[in-house]
This record gives C-alpha cells, structure tokens and sequence, in this order.
C-alpha cells in the first residue's frame, strides 16, 4: 500500500515526478533521472574480494566466466584463486605490496586479479602491448617484486627486468599460457585461424636473471595451507592502474576497495543486472572500464563473462549468438566494425538489452541504426582511470547521442572556468569536475600532481579532469575540447609527453613533437615531427624511426607518421609550440 503523504526521498524510489526547479542548478539532471534508480548508494562494506566469495556460495555451480569451449563456474573461480593467493603468500606478498598483473582478456586475469586481492595485496594492471622500456616503468615506479603474465608476453618482462639493477628487479614471475584456459586439441570452432599459434604456443618460460619463474600449474598446485587471512577493509589500497599526462611517466592511481566497490555496484544498478544475464567482456580487463565496468560489476552482480581476448568481429557475433549476450560495453568502433561485417545477418543479437560505452563518439548514424533496426539505444558514457571507468553516462532508457550523459551515481559534477575556477553557467564552456565516492585517492607518490588535480567547491573534493565541455538544460554534459594535450586513437589515450620522451632514446633523434593527425579508422592518430641529429640526417629514413618506436612502444602509442623538418618552433622562452605544428596539420587535411 502507497503512503498518502510521500517524503522527497521517497519519491525518488517510488518515481514519482519531480519538476526540475525542485534541483540546484548542478542537479539539474535528477529531473530526467530514472524513476528506477537512486541518486545515491551505499555499497557493501567489505572488500572486493568478498563479492566473488558471496557469490560462489550462492551459485556455486553456475557459469562465471566462459572462454571459448571452456566454462568455469564461481566454485572454479574462487578454488583457484585462493591457490594463487596462498602461493602468492608463500612468495613473500603481504598486505599492502603490489602485484604485477599481464596479459590479454582470459580467465587467468579474472582469477589472478582476485587472488592478489584475496592475498591483501594490490593489483597493478599493466597493458599487454607495453615493451620492455616502458614495462621497467611498472617494476620500479610501485615497487612490484611478483608478476603474473603469460607466455607471450613473458620474454618482453624478462628484457625489462634484466636491464634493472639486481635490487630493483622482480624476485618472483607467474607464467601462464592461453591454451591453460581451454582445449587446444579441440578448440572453439570459432576461433579465428590467426590466433591458433598465439593462444596454443606453449612459450618456453624465460631466464629471469635467475629469480624464481614457475607455471600456472604449479601456483595453482602448492594447495592453502599458507593462505593468510583476509583483512582488506573498503579504506585499503585495491587497484593501482597506471594513466599518464601532459608531462613525465604514467603516474599510478590509487584505487581503494571502497572507489572500486562503488562503480561496480552503480554499474550493475545502471544495466539493471540481474543473475542470469551474459555479459560480453572484450574492453580490456587492464583498462579501467575492462577491469570496473565489466569484469568487477559481472562477479558483483553473479552474472556470466563471456570473454574475448581481443577484438574479432566475427568471433564476437558468434559469442552473442550462441551465448545469448544481454549486456555489451564496448568502443564505438566495435560496433562499426561488427555492423560492416559481411556476415552480420548470420548472427543473432536480439538478445541484447543493454549496449553502450565511451572512449570515443559513437557515429550519429550508427546510433540510429541500431535504434530503427534493433531497438537498441547506445548508451555512451564518460569516465577516466581516476575515476574508475564512469563519471557520467546515458540512462539507457533516455540516451542523447553524442552526448557523455549525466553525472553517475552518487557523482556531483559541474563545470568551471579553468583559471577562475567558478563555476560556468549552463551552455556556456568550461572544464568539467567531479567529485563522489568513487574518485580515486591521489597519484601513488606524487603528492605535487595529486594537489593539482584538485580543488575545493562548495566544502568538496572535486577532480579536475582537463577535458571542456558544457551542460545543457537538462543536465547532460558534452565534450568540447581539451584542455590536456592528448590524443585518442581509437578511445586509446596517446600522451605526447610519454612518447616523445621514448622517442628521444634514439639517437638520430634530437628533437620530437607528438601532435594528432586525422584517421579514417581510429579518429585520431599519432604523428611525430621530428628534428635528427646532424650526422644522421639523410642516413635514416621516416620509416625506419617508425619501425624503431613499433618496436619500443605499445602498439596504439607508437606514431603512424614521422614528418622531418629542419626545425620546431619554439616560443621565446625555448618552449616547443606544439599547437603551431597542430594548428598545421588540422589546415592541411581541410
């Protein structure tokens, strides 16, 4: 029965209407909200570990994770996780270290990710594409001395730990290979012919400076005698993904339980998740909305992870054919790429409920598409590493294309004048802030970028996030500009710092600026404008830096482009003027 007389906050639950008027300016956006949803939650207060030991009581038997002709339920999960954690235990990892966690998407990072969190420790996800200069980044910067990676990836590591001193190196590294996750005899009929000696090779495992490197098998094999016991609060460090910006190395963000709990439960809530729905994991898990979005808010929610160790189109039909798919976070051009694929109507996607994602715009046309064909509205949303995955998005009940959406739940987010620091009124630009728990702590040990990312408003903490952007009148935000120099290729963050700082490691190299240049498939791509050293000029090619940084940088990093010139501008102060090269390269593709 209805109570005749209904107090504020019980409207919201019951969903009655609520004029805009009734909200701050800042909250204007609750008018529209989802009669569904809270403006605000309480998470769980434990750990995130507890979220897949609660849920292996629950459904002990049911699918957790699916990769390829392989399904391990919660029970299988959470057994093999507590292995790894004992023997991560009997490595020396304590409460508080930092473990090394890299590869591609597989059910070895799933179980890796909450063993490590299951051992009290912390996970630093690293991407797969990283090469040996930039891996030594993320041995020295949190102190790492284990790593869990797989055989592929295996001998790039080694070459980063031999080329630190023996103090600095890891003491201890986990290999697995792909194949340990299904049946290379028989594999998926699906799996595309490329990837068959990439996911079967049995790599032979890497000389690490004679430091101790053991297979799956046998960490998952000492049984958990010497399992510690589990004593991470919410306040505890959990996560320490890697992000970098204008200037210097990627800088670590420090994630605790309780940022990371909260985005997983908001999320499951947002989707409207309930146990029995399959969700498509194929954002990579080392990314933030991979990890948050996807990965954390599938095991909070007991739900099935069908996942893809990269992006294939076809594979990727078929998984949301024959498994049923109902939820799918993705990159745009995903769903471009599996709308163009000649076998489209082959597959089945009617039981998609929920599609969405960010990183990069979603087409207007596309978006329509999938609207008139499908039903289904695309849902984009914004968010970076420091605020684990979303920020903002589409309710995807009343989505607004090429839009970032609303604040997320429990987010206050406004948008002031960068040098003022006011706020902006609504339409009018200015850089957008946000605050709520599921910010993260500051840069790992550096206090400097950590005061600098913040401010106060209104008796808050707010992030600064260097992107602007305006509100509309009803409370949804979109991007405009950027106030960091960074490049997206593809909803891969490119910073020029971090790659012209690579770059100078050659030595025909004695000057570079990293700018953007158009691209047909990624949006934007990197272009490198170089000045070489005198007595290498006419001895080495454009290509060859390019085949150079290919080698010594990630795959989405390294410039597609190299332009020699004679000279870079320079302000009086000796400052490069990269928005004259930019400003240049935007004039010669109109």
């Amino acid at each position: 029965m209805r109570p005749t007389s209904t107090p504020a906050r019980l409207e919201l639950i019951f969903g009655e209407s609520v004029p805009s008027s009734t909200f701050p300016p800042h909250q204007r956006h609750y008018a529209i909200w989802p009669k569904r949803l809270p403006h605000s939650i309480t998470p769980p207060a434990t750990s995130l570990w507890h979220n897949l030991a609660i849920n292996a009581q629950r459904f002990p038997d049911k699918a957790a994770l699916v990769f390829f002709d392989r399904t391990y339920t919660y029970r299988d999960v959470l057994t093999q996780a507590e292995a790894l954690a004992a023997t991560l235990a009997r490595m020396g990892v304590k409460k508080g270290d930092r473990v090394l966690l890299n590869m591609q998407n597989c059910p070895q990072w799933v179980i890796a990710h909450f063993a490590i969190l299951r051992a009290n420790a912390v996970v630093v996800p690293v991407n797969p594409m990283n090469r040996a200069e930039e891996l030594k980044h993320y041995i020295l910067d949190p102190d790492t001395k284990v790593a869990i990676t797989s055989g592929d990836l295996a001998a790039e590591l080694a070459k980063a730990n031999a080329q630190l001193a023996p103090s600095e190196r890891l003491r201890h590294v986990i290999v697995t290979h792909y194949s340990d996750a299904f049946d290379m005899a028989a594999p998926d009929a699906a799996m595309p012919e490329a990837w068959r000696d990439w996911l079967g090779t049995q790599h032979a495992l890497p000389a690490m400076q004679g430091e101790g490197v053991i297979t799956w098998a046998d960490a998952l094999s000492g049984g958990t005698a010497d399992l510690p016991a589990h004593t991470a609060t919410p306040q505890d460090l959990a996560v320490l993904p890697y992000t970098s910006g204008t200037t210097g190395l990627p800088k670590g963000c420090m994630h605790t339980h309780a940022s990371i709990m909260h985005n997983a439960v908001a999320t499951a809530l947002w989707g409207s998740t309930n146990f029995e729905h399959v969700i498509l994991s194929v954002v990579p898990m080392f990314h933030i909305t991979g990890m948050v979005s996807v990965m954390h808010a599938s095991m909070y929610g007991g739900t099935t992870l069908v996942i893809m160790p990269r992006w294939d189109r076809e594979l990727a039909g078929h998984l949301i054919s024959r498994w049923r798919v109902t939820h799918w976070t993705n990159i745009p051009t995903m769903v471009i790429d599996l709308l163009a694929s000649p076998n489209f109507d082959k597959f089945d996607v009617s039981s998609l409920v929920y599609i969405g994602g960010g990183g990069a715009a979603m087409p207007q046309a596309v978006a329509q598409r999938l609207l008139d064909s499908y039903g289904l509205h695309y849902a984009e949303g914004y968010g970076l590493t420091e605020t684990a995955a979303p920020s903002h998005s589409n309710p995807h009940d009343r989505t607004k294309q090429q839009c970032l959406g609303v604040p997320f739940i429990s987010c206050d987010a406004r948008v002031i004048d960068p040098t003022t620091l006011k706020e902006m009124p609504q339409g009018e630009q200015g850089e957008i802030i946000m605050s709520g728990p599921q910010i993260f702590s500051g840069y790992w040990k550096r206090p400097d970028a950590t005061a600098d990312a913040f401010i106060e408003l209104d008796g808050k903490r707010f992030f600064r996030s260097g992107d602007l952007g305006h509100v509309d009148e009803e409370g949804y935000f979109f991007i405009t500009d950027r106030l960091k120099r960074m490049i997206n290729a593809s909803g891969f963050k490119v910073w020029p710092a971090e790659v012209e700082a690579l770059m100078f490691k050659h030595p025909a190299i004695q000057e570079a600026c990293i700018i953007s240049t158009v691209d047909a498939y990624r949006g934007e791509s990197v272009k490198a404008v170089v000045v070489l050293r005198a007595a290498f000029k006419g001895q080495v090619t454009e290509d060859e830096i390019i085949a150079w940084c290919k080698d010594t940088m990630a795959a989405y990093k390294y410039p597609r482009v190299v332009q020699f010139v004679d000279a870079l501008p320079k302000s009086g102060a000796g400052k490069v003027m990269w928005r004259a090269l930019q400003e240049a390269e935007a004039a010669k593709v109109s």
